[in-house]
């Protein structure tokens, strides 16, 4: 069982590890050498797939029509070390290993006929950069730190990388699409791990809010609307510049780069009516104040880029009048009150009061992201919800707290531990669903496990010289023979 656990962890590791820039596909001859002549002509299969020259020098492995390169593996030791990764517990041989192990999927995948389309890859290229950006300082910064010519160099080296990411993921998801479990395999499984060895599961909580909001009035909204009607005039009929006021008087993180919002596409996740307005004006054009779950915008359209537009926006939030945050925080004041003093059930009160829809028809049970369910892990909770509940019983009920919305408006909630379990041995009757999921992914790693030594016996593989004593975990150096 815990190598099992192990090698699932480190499976999952490397799966969502993914190098930044792309090894660039070449041509190798029967040995291995990449090949060097002056009229090898770039051949396009998808954008993926780019022929160019290499010296032979410094190949550390092929696989298919893949080259893993020394410097590749010094690539990903950084990009590792910049993603928080102890890369001391990381050799060579095992760095090289993982790479193989990505370029085996990707081989296959195109062979296989797999299609990401570029229009699915380029928004994740643009949020890519405008990151590394934010994080460097300037777009010629990131350009030198990565050793490129230029942005649209360094723009093409990411879209490669990201294609392959997506590639592999779809490899992986098809080879384990159609793997399941029955009730006897996890029963099986379970019981064949020795009771010393069986899985500890930690603390959970199942929470429950009610959440209580200052009340926006039409005044407010209407003060809001009109706040933006002059800043657009000022845009539309006196010249003023559109960055400017959005760095002026936009409250969101868009306004150090003027508003500006790239590559918005009518799939983008963003509110309809944001997208709408921003799909029905013309390049240049400033729309009138409109009305999202966000806030209050106005919007200018800066280029239209065939099914993509760049925008700017400013957003501002009606401002909310103390005696209304008073009266908010002494309200939900009373209905703790009522639930402490059990007038009233905890979910009956969200239900009937909470200004949550997301939650109060489930009486404010809050469901877990990540997993889908109600039950938060203790250890891996946001830190602010963690802290109100963190020793709190089944039952008890916290004092009102301050928090904030998606705008950053103060809201106020009371939270409730709708049911607790506290660390303990897996349990099969207790714990069949997680059991189930164990059962389910050491299933689908021995798949995947037989899938790769299937590809590696059909696959065209060279390794250096330098890496055949590695103790690969997959056959690269084909031992057996």
């Amino acid at each position: 069982m815990k190598y099992i656990i192990k090698t699932a962890l480190l499976s999952m590791f490397f799966a969502f590890q993914a190098t930044i820039f792309a090894q660039e596909v070449i041509t190798v001859d029967s040995t291995g050498v990449a090949q060097n002549k002056e009229d090898l002509e770039p051949v396009q299969k998808d954008s993926v797939i780019t022929f160019k020259r290499f010296k032979a020098e410094g190949v550390s492995a092929v696989v298919g029509d893949f080259v893993i390169l020394e410097f590749d593996i010094d690539k990903s030791y950084l990009e590792f070390e910049q993603n928080g990764v102890d890369i001391s517990t990381i050799d060579r041989c095992q760095m090289i290993g993982k790479l193989m192990e990505d370029k085996l999927y990707v081989h296959h995948a195109i062979q296989d006929s797999i299609v990401i389309a570029d229009a699915e890859i380029q928004p994740e290229v643009d949020q890519l950069l405008a990151y590394m950006i934010e994080q460097v300082g300037s777009e010629e910064k990131v350009v030198k730190y990565y050793r490129k010519k230029n942005v649209i160099e360094l723009k093409e080296d990411l879209f490669k990388a990201r294609k392959e990411i997506r590639l592999t993921e779809r490899m992986q998801e098809k080879i384990v699409s159609e793997i399941t479990v029955t009730p006897e395999e996890v029963r099986t499984f379970f019981f064949s791990i020795p009771e010393d060895e069986r899985p500890i599961f930690g603390a959970e909580l199942e929470v429950a809010q009610l959440v209580m909001e200052p009340l926006i009035t039409e005044k407010a909204k209407q003060a809001a609307i009109n706040r933006l009607k002059v800043i657009r005039t000022d845009i539309v009929e006196n010249g003023s510049s559109f960055a400017t006021k959005a760095v002026l008087y936009s409250k969101d993180g868009t306004r150090s780069k003027g508003g500006l919002i790239e590559g918005v596409r009518r799939d983008s996740p963003m509110a309809k009516e944001f997208k709408d307005m921003a799909f029905s004006l013309l390049e240049g054009e400033v729309s009138e104040p409109f009305e999202t779950e966000f806030g209050f915008h106005i919007l200018k359209v800066d280029k239209i880029r065939g099914q993509q537009v760049d925008v700017r926006h400013i957003i501002i939030f009606p401002e909310i009048a103390q005696k209304y945050i008073d009266a908010a925080k002494s309200r939900l004041d009373t209905i703790r009150t009522s639930i402490v003093d059990k007038k009233i059930l905890f979910s009956d009160a969200a239900k009937a009061y909470s200004t949550d829809f997301e939650t109060r028809n489930n009486g404010g049970q809050l469901v877990n992201p990540q997993s889908l369910d109600t039950r938060f892990d203790l250890t891996k909770m946001d830190p602010t919800l963690s802290a109100q509940v963190y020793n709190m019983k089944k039952g008890d009920v916290t004092k009102i707290y301050t928090d904030f919305d998606r705008t950053g408006k103060s809201i106020f909630k009371i939270l409730t531990i709708t049911e607790r379990y506290d660390e303990h041995v897996a349990d099969y009757a207790k714990d069949y669903e997680k059991i189930h999921e164990l059962a389910l992914k050491e299933k689908q790693l021995r798949t995947i496990e037989a899938w790769q030594e299937e590809k590696i016996k059909e696959t065209y593989i060279k390794v250096n010289e330098d890496y055949q004593d590695c103790d690969f975990t997959n056959n690269w150096v084909n031992k057996d023979n």
